[in-house]
């Protein structure tokens, strides 16, 4: 597959999920680019903005083996992992696997689960396997987690370390829909009777396997060039010289926004990735990877502002 042949699937999956979900363009890009850039994404909004439906969506259109997991506090590593249970017919430990082993993952409010039972994702998410009773089983090539939480309610979450928020590639801020898409979707899904799924939306799968590791091969053929590799990096060592900012990005960010830009380049048809790619993904890439400096906080400043000034002070080449 050619660069020129990503854009035609991803818009038939754009139309696909768009059948389910109304509006959340921003987001179905996000979640492309992330496919396509081997990362993972995660989804933060109230409640009822469709955010499960619209990861529903997605895997449906996409033909990925598709697993959830509601997060709550009782919730243990191996609830997620699965374990060696004894079996007495055959006198020997067999594997019962978690929710884990599918390709695409909700982790639905990860922040309501001890640091512990989150931990237990890091390795998944990092290497794409896991390690049972000191036995490594593999996962997909494409395992993808889309987790979620919930900006509202505080009491009984656990935030997430940041040794796991920097294994995210996006960190992506939902809104609620406007007036017209919020119309829409009362007329769409008010009218109907029972629960919502993609199926009965009529979400198809438009995609398999073979055509999305076509994809994110394609994707890794855009070129990245030194002007642009240099942007990237005057970005991410401007997040530890500015004052606003105390802890900045790490080079792994510099490195996912990097793969992201290349995603992104190859989602419009391009062979090489622009200042403007990385310039659009700089926010969702680093907001989550940054730590306000305690100045910064007492002005009630948030990242998003002080992350949007940074990246239009850094000079991009032309």
């Amino acid at each position: 597959m050619t660069v020129n042949e990503v854009k035609p699937i991803a818009d038939q999956i754009r139309a696909e999920v768009a059948k389910a979900v109304v509006g959340q363009e921003d987001t179905v890009d996000l979640l492309l680019t992330a496919l396509f850039a081997g990362g993972h994404i995660l989804l933060e909004a109230p409640p009822g903005t469709a955010k499960t439906l619209l990861a529903q969506s997605f895997a449906a259109a996409l033909g990925l083996d598709y697993g959830r997991i509601q997060f709550t506090p009782d919730l243990m590593p191996g609830d997620i992992l699965g374990s060696n249970l004894f079996n007495f017919q055959t006198s020997s430990f067999t594997l019962t696997r978690g929710p884990i082993f599918c390709e695409l993952l909700l982790a639905d409010e990860i922040n309501r689960t001890p640091p512990k039972t989150q931990a237990a994702l890091l390795e998944a998410m990092q290497e794409r396997r896991i390690t049972l009773d000191g036995q490594t089983h593999a996962l997909s090539e494409r395992f993808m987690v889309v987790a979620t939480q919930n900006p509202i309610e505080q009491q009984g979450t656990y935030p997430l370390p940041e040794a796991q928020l920097d294994r995210f590639l996006f960190k992506h801020l939902l809104d609620y829909p406007d007036a017209d898409q919020e119309r829409a979707i009362i007329a769409s899904h008010g009218a109907g009777s029972g629960r919502l799924d993609p199926a009965s939306l009529g979400v198809e799968c438009v995609a398999n396997r073979k055509t999305i590791d076509s994809a994110v091969a394609a994707a890794a053929s855009v070129r990245l060039t030194e002007e642009v590799i240099g942007y990237i990096t005057d970005l991410i060592r401007a997040t530890r010289t500015s004052p606003d900012i105390d802890v900045g990005a790490s080079p792994r960010a510099g490195t996912m926004l990097a793969r992201a830009a290349r995603a992104r380049a190859a989602l419009d048809a391009r062979d090489y990735v622009i200042p403007d790619d990385v310039k659009t993904l700089a926010l969702p890439a680093l907001r989550h990877r940054l730590v306000l400096s305690p100045a910064a906080e007492i002005e009630g400043r948030r990242i998003e502002q002080v992350l949007g000034n940074l990246i239009e002070q850094v000079a991009a080449p032309r």
